[in-house]
């Protein structure tokens, strides 16, 4: 008897192919599309909704040949996702809606909703990579970055376990997204010129300061500007492991007055939109936040010293391991690729686990790390583990 799978179709032409390779390898596929989210409130118009979304799945099911169902996951999406992201920036940090989505959604709830299908593998359109190898006894399951490094989204599963992965399927994560493309044009699949989607994880593309006011109030508050030259950024030679992973303050009397925002928590750690402050010789980019006292700190150019930190810290509660066999020790050091964002090149970096947590300093300094982001650990293209930034 054939292994079941169910696949997550969105109705993008990644989920689509997923589920046509799988049906081509000779599993039994059904597909079940999730409805996440119904406000509208904040959504650009030019972003696509759900209910479109569902048509093209439907479609791509009918075409492939294969049973179509929908779930609807709102509740605990807004829940475990959405009041997580607005509690994060009233806090005045940074959230990665995407990575929770996957954490509590993909490969938690929508593991649960496929659960009467008595499927034995759940797949999505991820690239990304999984093998399995057995140490010690026990099969451990390993996370890969996906073969086209332009979509490469491993990434985004950095917070999943051993459990997930081990029912879980990617059957793109070795093709590049030309590849996928030209799949779903010769199947003449209806997602094959459907463009990606963007924004959100399953909310879409937004204006955020309107779509964060829908719980967040707008709050004037006033802007000041840093000059690159203040001495605060001056080099030090002895400066202690915990002082490169710690933000600087700042203070009033640090910079100029030059303009007025209506809330910090709406902004984050290298913005340029929004701030409307102009007559400067470079754009201003936000340097810090203070949600406390609602102000924000600036400095003109992309190069502006305020932008970039040494290292970064994460608290032991907000490690992760998806290889929980590799769990460095207390006061155990060790050299990882890390990667702060998603796209963003991997960069050299030293691991330090303390018992209160894991220090991280690269070995060049980078540009724009924001609390409440997520720093995830390679070694040799396996993603091992991540944490939330503080």
């Amino acid at each position: 008897m054939a292994k079941r799978v169910v696949v997550g179709l969105s109705g993008g032409v990644d989920s689509s192919v997923a589920a046509y390779l799988l049906k081509e390898q000779g599993y039994d596929v059904i597909a079940v599309f999730m409805v996440n989210w119904h406000d509208k409130t904040g959504v650009l118009d030019a972003d696509c909704p759900w209910d479109e979304d569902v048509v093209f799945a439907e479609l791509v099911a009918k075409k492939i040949g294969i049973p179509f169902h929908v779930v609807d996951l709102s509740k605990p999406y807004k829940k475990r996702v959405i009041d997580y992201m607005f509690s994060e920036y009233e806090k005045g940090r940074t959230p990665n809606p995407d990575v929770l989505c996957n954490r509590e959604i993909k490969f938690d709830e929508f593991l649960k909703a496929a659960a009467p299908f008595n499927a034995d593998y759940v797949a999505t359109g991820h690239y990304c990579k999984k093998e399995e190898e057995e140490i010690d006894g026990k099969m451990v399951y390993k996370l890969l970055a996906g073969d086209d490094p332009g979509k490469e989204q491993s990434y985004f599963l950095c917070q999943l376990s051993q459990k997930q992965l081990s029912n879980t399927l990617f059957p793109i994560g070795h093709l590049h997204k030309s590849e996928v493309r030209k799949i779903a044009k010769e199947q003449k699949l209806a997602s094959a010129d459907k463009k990606d989607s963007q924004g959100i994880c399953f909310v879409g593309k937004v204006h955020l300061p309107d779509f964060l006011q829908q719980k967040l109030k707008s709050k004037e508050g006033n802007i000041f500007e840093i000059p690159a030259d203040s001495p605060m950024y001056a080099k030090k030679t002895d400066q202690s492991e915990k002082e490169l992973c710690t933000p600087l303050t700042y203070r009033i009397s640090d910079g100029n007055f030059v303009g007025k925002h209506r809330g910090a928590h709406f902004f984050t750690i290298g913005q340029r939109k929004g701030l409307q402050v102009g007559g400067k010789v470079e754009p201003l980019f936000v340097i810090a936040t203070d949600v406390d006292k609602n102000r924000i700190y600036v400095g003109q150019g992309q190069s502006h010293p305020g932008l970039f930190r040494s290292g970064l810290f994460i608290l032991e509660s907000d490690i992760h391991w998806v290889r929980p066999d590799l769990t460095m020790k207390i006061d155990e050091k060790r050299n990882y690729m890390v990667r702060i964002r998603y796209r963003q090149a991997l960069e050299k970096a030293t691991l330090h686990r303390t018992a209160e947590g894991m220090y991280l300093t690269f070995d060049k300094p980078q540009r724009g790390i924001a609390a409440g982001q997520f720093a995830a650990w390679y070694d040799n293209g396996e993603l091992l583990g991540s944490g939330v930034i503080s």
